[in-house]
């Protein structure tokens, strides 16, 4: 098959798999949905790609894209409008910063991830959470540690939302949407999911994505800004 297809957690939720296919949607870049099972071995996936988690884009025969800063230049080099990366120098290197904050390996996924497998821990499922741990890093110091990463992140993004307001921008960068809107809107189901008419999920799923921290109620404004890059932008995570 060519063309793209983009390797996709077979459910709906996981950031990194919101995030991938909300690039492609406001590109208007068709792909085929290739599903990734969690928590199973993949073989058929990892021989045809060398990975196996999600998401993945494979563009023709070209060499599979996994992190969400090449799968971000690929969508550029398919579509180049509209575009995702900002023109402007200064506030290119401040989308990749911000978004490696929320997307790279130590920013809000990440640590928030970590907070979960420590949940799972509590919770008394060992096989899940060993699974995750021996995958993502995990460990006690990581565990104290992620609360004060997750304050830092936000609160970056609410300062750099307030500085964009303060210019009269509607936007995180520029005065476009950009993949840091995007980013942000995916991974902020990590700390509150949206509502549960526009994304429902069983009540363990929920309780297990909010995150309090004491950062809710500070950070309304960017809550605010997630529902309404959804509504303008984006299809809906149990619609994609």
């Amino acid at each position: 098959m060519k063309g793209l297809r983009l390797v996709l957690t077979a459910y709906p939720g996981p950031p990194w798999t919101e995030a991938a296919k909300a690039v492609f949607h406001v590109k208007g870049i068709p792909y085929v949905p290739v599903a990734q099972q969690p928590m199973v071995t993949n073989d058929a996936l990892q021989a045809w790609t060398g990975h196996e988690n999600a998401p993945i884009a494979v563009w023709d025969d070209e060499r599979p894209r996994t992190g969400w800063a090449e799968i971000l230049v690929l969508a550029e080099r398919l579509a180049p409008e509209p575009r995702l990366v900002p023109a402007d120098l200064e506030d290119r290197v401040r989308m990749f910063g911000l978004a490696n904050e929320i997307c790279g390996e130590d920013g809000l996924g990440w640590n928030r991830r970590l907070l979960l497998i420590a949940g799972t821990y509590e919770q008394g499922a060992k096989g899940v959470a060993d699974y995750l741990a021996a995958r993502y890093g995990y460990d006690e110091a990581a565990v104290r540690r992620a609360p004060v990463r997750i304050a830092e992140i936000v609160r970056a993004l609410q300062d750099q939302l307030r500085a964009q307001q303060a210019r009269g921008r509607r936007f995180l960068v520029g005065d476009a949407l950009s993949a840091l809107d995007l980013y942000w809107a995916a991974f902020a189901a990590l700390i509150d999911p949206l509502s549960p008419d526009l994304c429902p999920m069983p009540d363990y799923l929920r309780a297990m994505y909010t995150y309090d921290g004491g950062l809710r109620d500070e950070i309304a404004e960017l809550f605010a800004h997630r529902d309404r890059i959804y509504r303008d932008h984006l299809e809906l995570p149990v619609d994609g």
